[in-house]
């Protein structure tokens, strides 16, 4: 029997992860999210280390006036994360105790090396028939 401890981050997190750098502007940042349908984006630093997450939510809820703003006064920065061997059962767990939609993948020095996000999630079960 297949179950959800059976299947671990690494398993359906998305890889190539679109990202936007500390310091850019609101406008950069939606603009990001509308042309690839995206719904937040990870925010790092230089060397890649995660430091935060903007979600078009983010964006909207603090109305018309932001787009010259630094996404950095917009980001959440305490995230819930995860690493490649973050089981899909703490991962759904997670989502479904806080409404977060998207849990960023990180190695141990914090740097963003992947993505699960709900959709993620129902593609793996679905590619693990964990859907029945």
């Amino acid at each position: 029997m297949i179950i959800m401890d059976d299947f671990l981050a690494r398993d359906i997190m998305i890889k190539d992860v679109l990202t936007i750098k500390v310091g850019s502007k609101v406008a950069l940042a939606r603009l990001k999210m509308m042309r690839h349908g995206i719904g937040g984006l990870p925010v790092v630093d230089k060397d890649d280390i995660l430091v935060g997450m903007i979600t078009l939510r983010d964006v909207d809820l603090a109305g018309s006036e932001v787009s010259n703003l630094c996404i950095d006064d917009l980001m959440t920065r305490n995230l819930i994360k995860g690493r490649e061997d973050t089981t899909l059962k703490e991962i759904v767990e997670a989502m479904i105790k806080t409404g977060i939609q998207r849990i960023p993948i990180v190695d141990s020095k914090g740097k963003l090396i992947g993505l699960v996000t709900q959709t993620s999630v129902i593609k793996g079960a679905l590619a693990y028939n964990l859907l029945k």
